[in-house]
């Protein structure tokens, strides 16, 4: 099979005018062009004038959120946030049932018809996994963990472990390890359990929220402030708890979790130093703009991410925060706060280095030969000569559609 349309992407290289894709049993075998007077080649399929380019990657979300959809408005405060949205879940008398499940297997449809072709899911259930493999969506699925003040971490991981064998894993499908929450939820004897799990399983990942929000802040340098409030009020602090007195990062790496291995969410208050350690450990920061704004965070510090050179990848969050898992919107408000980043380097931090961050950039991520032909299309009307500043501007999901490649377990138009 070979696709012929106007804009070829393959991400690792320059866009290709009137590109070429070829693919057999489901992988790309190689691109190429035809030339600019001649129509496609005989026998190709001609898609017209849309531009294809690798199915995008949504790194950080969490599917089992999605039935809170539009029921908690924007925070005044991270922390005013975080406790309604816990109210709300302990409230909620379907927290387990059929509705949060149609909603989470509503939430990946509408993902894959935005473009959306592999996932890094955040769950404290693993009701999204069953899910993911049913839609043919592929996934790294975090089992995360949550405990400032638990009896037993050791015994908690343990378990946790069991239920992520029982849930079995699949290297091309939908794979699934053990996370931390965050630094303002997680005791040092919990992330030291974790991290012992990390090393147990060589192939395994991790993420954690990290500098989401200034209360996490002050927690880690002086034990005060809205997220001690917040622990206090669960009946969640713990007493023996020392705040470590640097930034975040400082504390994550004295953990012994900053690496390759561990995803690094939001980021939001970082600065220079901690940006510099992140790029130096290989850790890829997974930003989420949206969200950071729905809950009263603030913005990003984008554009000082890829000055720094540290990895950048997108997520959407979850639906509570968010108002779709569309990553071409996430896309566009980082072109709105980031202005002075190529349109080429935000769209690889969507593909590749999403891939990259979830461990399969071998298959996923861009168009080269032998990857995955998991690709999509996006309708490009006239007049359009900047494609990759066109993809970073806002694309609709009835733009976007799904070329039929034969690969097995893809989205299909």
């Amino acid at each position: 099979m070979i696709l012929a349309a106007e804009w070829v992407l393959p991400i690792a290289e320059a866009p290709i005018h009137r590109g070429l894709v070829a693919i057999e049993d489901g992988i790309v075998r190689g691109t190429g062009s035809w030339p600019d007077a001649a129509s496609p080649p005989d026998g190709s399929v001609a898609l017209g004038r849309v531009a294809v380019l690798p199915a995008l990657v949504n790194a950080h979300t969490h599917l089992e959120l999605s039935h809170l959809h539009g029921r908690i408005p924007p925070g005044p405060g991270f922390h005013a946030w975080v406790r309604a949205l816990m109210a709300l879940r302990r409230s909620d008398p379907h927290r387990d049932g059929p509705p949060v499940v149609a909603a989470a297997a509503q939430a990946i449809a509408d993902a894959r018809a935005c473009g959306t072709g592999l996932v890094g899911d955040v769950s404290n259930t693993l009701a999204s996994v069953p899910l993911l493999r049913q839609a043919g969506m592929p996934a790294q699925v975090f089992y995360e963990l949550i405990g400032f003040n638990t009896p037993d971490p050791a015994g908690q991981v343990a378990a946790a472990r069991a239920r992520i064998d029982e849930a079995g894993t699949d290297a091309h499908d939908v794979r699934v390890s053990l996370a931390p929450h965050a630094p303002y939820s997680v005791s040092p004897a919990l992330f030291a359990a974790i991290r012992e799990d990390l090393d147990a399983h060589p192939a395994a990942l991790a993420t954690v929220h990290l500098a989401e929000s200034a209360d996490e802040l002050e927690l880690l340098r002086a034990g005060t402030g809205s997220a001690r409030d917040t622990l206090v009020e669960l009946g969640a602090w713990s007493e023996d708890w020392e705040p470590p007195g640097g930034s975040p990062v400082e504390y994550l790496a004295a953990l012994g979790l900053l690496d390759r291995r561990v995803l690094v969410v939001h980021g939001v208050q970082l600065d220079g130093a901690d940006l510099e350690r992140l790029r130096a450990a290989g850790a890829t920061i997974v930003s989420c703009p949206r969200s950071n704004r729905h809950v009263g965070v603030g913005a990003p510090p984008l554009e000082a991410f890829y000055a720094v050179g540290v990895d950048v990848a997108f997520g959407t969050d979850s639906l509570a925060s968010v108002e779709d898992l569309n990553l071409f919107s996430e896309l566009a408000e980082a072109r709105r706060l980031a202005p002075r980043v190529t349109a080429r380097t935000l769209l690889r931090s969507a593909t590749l280095a999403g891939a990259h961050a979830l461990g399969v950039d071998g298959s996923f991520g861009t168009i080269e030969a032998g990857r995955r032909a998991a690709l999509i299309a996006v309708r490009v009307p006239d007049g359009v000569s900047d494609v990759e500043e066109y993809l970073v501007s806002g694309i609709r999901p009835d733009d976007v559609s799904w070329p039929r490649t034969g690969l097995a377990r893809t989205p299909h138009a």
